[in-house]
């Protein structure tokens, strides 16, 4: 659906040929625009159209009569009448995606209860099979306005980094603070939003280096390196669950660095801590991830992520750890598609027992 509209606003045409920042600015506001139309056509509408209609129907002709459409889709219908606009951001929209997120938790609670049931479960695989839902599951679909919601603010800081006027900034800024605002409202009554605040403030201490910092065979002229656009770690990791964190030792050209790790859904980051000058010194191995932040840290993230498909751990056994003076240690391997090994990485716990968690 996603395809066939946006194919239709092909006459919009980003203007390569004007200043590069008012071409980022039109870049920006089209992420934003057709980012909305996949969230709208692609997960919203889906929603209404194929799950929750069907259900409607089926309630018409006494099938799953005792199915509360309430408990699923909460207020799914008022969801799909209200749009978000650059510059009149209403705080009815907002209003209406707390409503939606915090049934969310008692939305999926409900949706485990009926599951055994052969009725309920012959109509959601029905509807699952349907062309529009593209293999996405309920469960998926019913995430998408808690995801869209946490969304916005990075889609509109990237707008008003390019802003034109003062006014336009601060307006959009004023946006962006409203969105946020509701999103902290939200924090401890919507368990899957507990980790966005985590992760959002993390994101905003990771350095993420560009190839040629981080590899100093990758050679780049000074007037090519724009053509290189730097993923912003922001959005690598906004979406992310972190499932784990903790500190090791690496060894490195014959040193050790304390650093960082940190495991996400799909990702691990190891990264190099650099502490705040201005921050008392204390040695990083004995403070928490909390206050490391707090006093202003940062974590520069180490060659690349490392794919949890694409990672293997190596443990080093006692003998031979003992040998080369790196007790409690292991490998992280970080291989390519054809299984050759780009990347090892050699870490030292400061326990066996934090060597096994």
């Amino acid at each position: 659906m996603t395809s066939i509209f946006l194919r239709d606003c092909d006459s919009y045409q980003l203007k390569s040929d004007s200043d590069p920042q008012d071409y980022k600015r039109q870049e920006a506001i089209w992420e934003l625009f057709t980012s909305e139309c996949v969230y709208f056509l692609d997960q919203l509408m889906v929603l209404k159209e194929v799950f929750l209609a069907m259900l409607t129907n089926l309630q018409m002709r006494d099938c799953l009569p005792d199915v509360d459409s309430w408990r699923l889709f909460a207020n799914l219908n008022e969801l799909c009448l209200v749009r978000p606009y650059i510059y009149a951001f209403r705080e009815s929209i907002c209003h209406c995606l707390q409503k939606y997120c915090l049934n969310y938790s008692a939305a999926l609670f409900y949706l485990g209860s009926l599951k055994n049931r052969e009725d309920f479960g012959s109509y959601v695989k029905w509807c699952e099979r349907n062309q529009e839902c593209r293999r996405l599951q309920l469960r998926d679909l019913l995430v998408a306005p808690l995801q869209r919601l946490t969304r916005y603010p990075l889609l509109l800081k990237n707008i008003g980094k390019r802003s034109r006027t003062e006014e336009e900034e601060s307006a959009l800024q004023s946006v962006v603070e409203q969105v946020d605002t509701s999103i902290c409202d939200l924090e401890g009554k919507v368990k899957w939003l507990d980790n966005y605040q985590k992760v959002k403030q993390l994101g905003d201490s990771l350095v993420w280096l560009p190839v040629w910092e981080r590899d100093k065979r990758a050679f780049v002229p000074e007037n090519l390196k724009h053509l290189l656009k730097s993923v912003t770690l922001e959005n690598l990791i906004s979406h992310q669950s972190l499932l784990h964190k903790g500190k090791l030792v690496l060894t490195e050209n014959g040193k050790l660095h304390n650093v960082y790790l940190f495991l996400f859904d799909e990702f691990l980051l190891i990264t190099k801590i650099k502490r705040n000058k201005k921050s008392p010194h204390r040695s990083p191995q004995n403070q928490e991830l909390d206050q490391l932040l707090k006093e202003g840290c940062t974590f520069t993230v180490l060659d690349q992520p490392v794919s949890l498909d694409r990672l293997q751990l190596k443990n080093i056994d006692q003998l031979n750890a003992t040998a080369s003076g790196l007790p409690q240690s292991f490998i992280i391997m970080h291989q390519n598609r054809y299984q050759q090994c780009i990347a090892a990485f050699i870490l030292q716990a400061p326990s066996e027992a934090v060597k096994v968690q």
